[in-house]
């Protein structure tokens, strides 16, 4: 099979970009459209449509039901235009200058909830765990594949945020690359172990702590805030009191009280601002198989994170060429008005 879609690197900033070898899209698909249309007579993600999508990769079901049945509570499915393709070798190539390799990971989307109307802030805690699970379960499988080096987990929400599906849903994206953001991050917390000797992020829960000036919700095994630094108003960071650089290590109470910490922000950012756009990404760990450039510190410097950040406008000229973000309500304002909600 064809490969669609291709990685290439950018040779100044070193990011990787995935480009469709062939247009799949018309102009007509760039242009600005901001209904929102209710697919829910035609979902195909709803129970019941389970034959109107591929076969599930895996499932949270019922006791005794059959995969691709209507008795689940969360599937996995491939997505039915993959961004990248499991299928295939990776064949990194040089073209003149350029460096590309073809789109070998994995795309898959993580169907929340049987039911098209609920939010990922309506679930109850037993519904919100098993979306967790589901995410921690796809993380474990696919990282025995050596060829897959980040693994990210994101949620669109609202399609100012991206989203393609009015049902509730996840995003997966398994890449042969670690990304450029995701590289930062990862550096910045190597070297401030190199120099302290101790983890960045839990050196940030305990001033968020200290000051509690900037903290919006918390309970036994998390801490929600909106970062020091934050790039956009209102975003807020859920971090897990113990640490661990992996989120597929947490157990059943992390899980439970990881998604008592989303439900509770997301309430709070829907009361505020009338159930705004928003983006919710997992960072983990990058696959700690063994390998050449695998860093030995990873275990102790890193610290496994989400990171929910609500579209209330777009970036200025300003802060797209520099990086150089402006907020115009601090996390500190932010965080006092998200508290008292």
């Amino acid at each position: 099979m064809d490969l669609m879609y291709e990685l290439r690197k950018d040779p100044i900033l070193g990011r990787w970009v995935i480009v469709a070898k062939t247009s799949r899209t018309s102009l007509s698909n760039y242009l600005v459209d901001d209904e929102k249309p209710d697919y829910h007579l035609t979902c195909s993600f709803c129970r019941g449509k389970e034959s109107d999508t591929p076969p599930e990769i895996m499932a949270i079901r019922a006791p005794g039901s059959k995969p691709n049945s209507p008795d689940w509570f969360t599937r996995v499915i491939p997505e039915s235009i993959p961004v990248l393709s499991i299928e295939g070798e990776l064949n990194r190539q040089g073209i003149g200058m350029y460096d590309k390799i073809n789109g070998i990971g994995a795309s898959e989307i993580i169907i929340e909830s049987p039911e098209h109307h609920i939010t990922s802030g309506d679930m109850d805690i037993e519904q919100a765990t098993r979306v967790l699970l589901t995410y921690k379960e796809r993380i474990l499988d696919l990282e025995n594949d050596p060829r897959l080096r980040y693994i990210l987990i994101s949620k669109n929400y609202g399609r100012a945020a991206g989203a393609l599906y009015s049902h509730p849903y996840s995003h997966l994206i398994a890449s042969p690359v670690i990304p450029q953001r995701i590289i930062q991050e990862l550096e910045g917390a190597k070297q401030y172990f190199s120099l302290k000797e101790r983890c960045v992020f839990c050196d940030i829960i305990r001033e968020e702590e200290r000051t509690a000036a900037r903290i919006v919700f918390e309970n036994k095994n998390f801490v929600a805030f909106c970062p020091f630094a934050s790039a956009f108003p209102f975003e807020v960071w859920i971090m897990p009191r113990r640490h661990s650089c992996a989120f597929q290590e947490a157990d059943k109470a992390d899980l439970e009280d990881f998604g008592l910490a989303i439900i509770n922000v997301l309430n709070k950012l829907k009361k505020l601002f009338k159930d705004p756009p928003y983006n919710l990404i997992l960072h983990t760990a990058p696959n700690r198989m063994s390998r050449r450039d695998h860093w030995q510190t990873i275990n102790e410097d890193f610290h496994w994170h989400a990171e929910i950040v609500p579209r209330l406008g777009g970036f200025t000229g300003f802060e797209w060429g520099t990086g150089f973000y402006i907020l115009n309500t601090s996390p500190e304002e932010g965080a006092k008005y998200l508290k008292e909600v």
